[in-house]
């Protein structure tokens, strides 16, 4: 009997290392099993080794993306090259079939290659995403509605009302003359005015829902994460925000609705559609987040970046006020109008035909802003060709395009450096250059027309009450901004800050 008890005895001591030694087996049996990298398929372009490491792949593509592209550019014949990010297989493209492969191809997937690279958007247990396919179809067909002229002209006032009240409570917080940051303040505006034609009425009209809807918003955006890329099974912390900024933001999108079919309150908006569809909250909210990334992160960034351009650029600025100041004369009906009276009275047709100059100063902001690589991924089954290069994108294979191999080609934009509105002038017998700022090919900006028309009212409006000029934090003079990091991974905010000294014009 003590001879069997201490056997047992044994077993049981003996049971803990067992488990540890099933636990460990299992565990780097699962990370052998998700970061065992598929080899490259034949017709695949040269792979670039410089920087590779076992398991992660080219780090550099995240840390120095667009000089590690280049380096990658310049070391095929081809002009394209094969590279991993941890097991993704990925295809750097350029040069001219290059890029009409990446924007032309319907085998090639824009939401799928933002998707898993970009990897921003929140994760919600829901079938939003299955029938990729299908879902941007109606993500598209959506956004098309939304934003009719109809839309837009119902909204209008609201609009121009909502910029001046911003800037009337800026001057008020700031006094006058006073110091202010165009990334933060004009940002806040753009958020409002896009929130207002592609979200929630109460989220538009709420100072406070509408400043924490922001901070969620901006959580979801900062949360790509390489780790997360390399290992999409990890929960990283950065991933937990980001689904926990996404839970939020379902909650307060749902008590909106809730509140509507509780109460019989409608409003004109596009949650309104969503509700009357019978569209779930789910989503309702990926469409809005869609929306809010595809503008917020470029029109709030390029208005601040355009406004502080223009004012390090003396000469633009002068032919931007005088344009502002002759829209405002042409239209003035009593001499007791205000400037900004004015911009209120004028129409869709008004922003979108009277300020040429101002658009060609944002097209020329977004040439600068337009920073990085752009994504697709191979959806086609097969392989799919690089033009008549000979090289292949394999199956499944994330597609990337530098966008500096067009806004910042000197083919097409002699001195791409300078910041310069006239390359846009046109010249007789003389071709504008070539743009993607605004999308090209498949995948055209569906919301550019939008996106034009605030921009113009909240240009406008700052150029028509303030005078101002570039200045630190502190509100010492700069005689320029500094250069944007051609390496970042989209539009953002200048990692130095700057100020834009206003003072209240005369009315």
């Amino acid at each position: 009997m003590d001879t069997l008890n201490m056997e047992s005895i044994t077993q049981f001591q003996n049971w803990p290392a067992a488990i540890t030694v099933l636990v460990l087996t299992s565990f780097v049996f699962l990370v052998i099993h998700h970061v065992r990298r598929p080899s490259f398929s034949k017709g695949a372009p040269r792979f670039f080794s410089v920087g590779d490491w076992p398991i992660v792949g080219a780090l550099r593509f995240w840390t120095d993306r667009l000089n590690f592209v280049n380096h990658g550019i310049h070391s095929s014949p081809s002009g394209n090259f094969s590279f991993y990010f941890g097991r993704n297989q990925i295809v750097g493209v350029s040069g001219a079939e290059g890029r009409k492969t990446f924007f032309e191809s319907k085998d090639l997937s824009l939401t799928e290659g933002y998707g898993v690279l970009f990897a921003t958007q929140p994760t919600i247990p829901d079938d939003a995403y299955k029938g990729e396919m299908a879902f941007d179809k109606w993500f598209q067909r959506t956004i098309i509605g939304q934003t009719r002229k109809e839309s837009f002209a119902r909204n209008l006032p609201l609009f121009v009302n909502d910029t001046r009240e911003s800037l009337e409570r800026m001057v008020a917080r700031e006094g006058n003359p006073g110091l202010m940051d165009p990334f933060d303040d004009l940002y806040k505006i753009i958020y409002q005015l896009t929130v207002r034609i592609v979200g929630a009425t109460e989220i538009a009209n709420d100072p406070k829902l509408r400043a924490k809807t922001l901070r969620l918003f901006e959580t979801i955006a900062k949360a790509s994460s390489p780790t997360r890329i390399i290992f999409p099974w990890l929960p990283t912390l950065a991933y937990i925000r980001k689904n926990v900024a996404g839970a939020r933001l379902y909650y307060e999108l749902n008590k909106l609705v809730e509140d509507r079919k509780k109460t019989g309150r409608r409003e004109n908006d596009t949650l309104q559609y969503f509700i009357d569809t019978n569209e779930t909250v789910v989503r309702s909210l990926t469409f809005i987040l869609g929306a809010l990334f595809a503008g917020q992160l470029n029109s709030g960034i390029t208005v601040g970046g355009t406004l502080t351009s223009l004012a390090w650029h003396p000469q633009w600025y002068k032919k931007v006020q005088e344009e502002v100041d002759g829209v405002i004369a042409r239209n003035r009906k009593s001499p007791d109008q205000s400037a900004v009276d004015i911009l209120s009275t004028l129409s869709i047709d008004d922003y979108t035909d009277s300020f040429p100059l101002i658009d060609l100063c944002f097209r020329e902001e977004i040439r600068h802003q337009t920073v990085g690589t752009a994504f697709r991924r191979n959806i086609s089954g097969g392989d799919v060709p690089v033009g008549k290069t000979g090289d292949v994108i394999p199956k499944d294979a994330f597609v990337v395009y530098p966008m500096d191999d067009v806004q910042f080609n000197p083919e097409f934009y002699p001195n791409p450096e300078e910041w310069d509105p006239s390359r846009y002038f046109p010249v007789e017998g003389k071709e504008q250059p070539l743009y993607i700022g605004w999308g090209t090919g498949r995948h055209p900006c569906l919301g550019m027309k939008f996106a034009k028309l605030e921009m113009s009212i909240v240009g406008a409006l700052f150029v028509a009450m303030f005078d101002y000029s570039l200045a630190d934090e502190k509100g010492n003079p700069l005689a320029s901004a500094p250069p944007k990091d051609r390496s970042g991974h989209s539009a953002e905010k200048p990692k130095t800050p700057l100020r834009l000294k206003y003072t209240l014009r005369k009315q």
